[in-house]
This record gives C-alpha cells, structure tokens and sequence, in this order.
C-alpha cells in the first residue's frame, strides 16, 4: 500500500469530522424543529460542514510531509488546529452577524452572551480535546493506514 500516499493522509484526517458534523447537525435539526429553537442555528453550521473536514484532512497532510523534518507529535500537531479555527470561524460568524464581540463578551444571534471568562476555559478544552483526538484517532488512522 505504498501508492497515494498523500490521498490516505487526506482520508485519515477528513475521517473525525466527516462523523462527527452530520451528529452535530441532527442536534441542531432537533433544537430547531423539534425544540423550537428560534435563533437561526443553520446559518452557524454553514462554516464547519463545508470547511472543517477538509482543514483537517488538510492538516493532517501537512503533519506527513512535515514529519519527517519536525518530528512534532500528531497530537500537539493537531493541538494546533484550533489556533487556526477559531479566529477563522470568529471572522465567518462576524461577517455573516451570527457573532458580535462586545465589551464583556460574545454575543451569539443577538441572543446569547457568552463571558470572555466562559470562553478560555471551555478553548482549553478544545484544545484538550483536539489533542487526545489527533493522538488517538487520526494518529491510529495513520498507522493503520501505513501513513506513521
């Protein structure tokens, strides 16, 4: 399995969020139908289901060719992800005015207010989290798929 190396790099980072984003759109098809949920939620999952799989299965092609001069973990590579994401998705959802960045915190869909002091710990976590997930399961991907 020597041929397309880079093709199964692209399929081992694009498998998480590939899963991972249709569940998350039941949830909001459920609050929005279901619940009546009445802010507009589908313009907020616009941005992850288009661009999210493919930043992830793009970032994992950069950890396969930048490996072998780095030899930076995957999960401290994929760790990394989110220092790209966030601001990228807080551009998106400020233009789009699904975001408003205030004095005392970000207001989403003119509704909810979420504290800066909310927001550094639950990044932290995603941090947490983006770690143990490219560690474990894109990181098990890329063994199994003779990547590294």
């Amino acid at each position: 399995m020597k041929n397309h190396f880079y093709l199964r790099a692209f399929m081992a980072g694009a498998f998480v969020p590939t899963l991972a984003l249709p569940l998350m759109l039941c949830v909001f098809v459920v609050a929005r139908l279901v619940l009546r949920v009445t802010v507009p939620i589908e313009r907020a999952i616009i941005f992850p289901m288009a661009l999210v799989p493919l930043l992830w299965a793009l970032w994992n092609m950069l950890w396969v060719a930048s490996h072998p001069r780095t030899h930076l973990a995957i999960g401290l590579h994929g760790a990394i992800l989110p220092f790209l994401l966030l601001p990228s998705g807080a551009l998106v959802a400020t233009c789009l005015g699904v975001l408003h960045l205030g004095e005392q915190g970000a207001t989403w869909f003119h509704a909810c207010t979420v504290p800066y002091a909310l927001i550094a710990p639950v990044f932290l976590c995603v941090l947490a989290g983006y770690y143990l997930v490219w560690k474990y399961v894109v990181g098990f991907l890329n063994r199994e798929l003779e990547i590294g």
